[in-house]
């Protein structure tokens, strides 16, 4: 199984690269795919890839059901 997440660009880099913010926790990936993305925007990312740019509302709304899935599910580490 494969799970992509919504996270929010909060820096571009050269060579397509960004920092994400992915619920708190930032990472580095590759903007390869999406090379419009600008700082801000939502993207859909998978293995260390933007696969594509997300809706803002839609971006929010899944987070929301993230932090209420984990909510719910106690003892499962963040």
């Amino acid at each position: 199984m494969c799970l992509a997440i919504p996270a929010r660009v909060v820096e571009r880099l050269q060579a397509d690269e960004a920092i994400i913010d992915a619920g708190g926790v930032t990472k580095r990936v590759s903007l390869a795919l999406v090379p419009e993305v600008a700082v801000g925007d939502y993207v859909i990312v998978h293995a260390g890839y933007a696969i594509s740019r997300l809706d803002p509302e839609e971006a929010l709304r899944t987070l929301a059901l993230f932090a209420e899935m984990q909510r719910e599910m106690p003892g499962v580490p963040a």
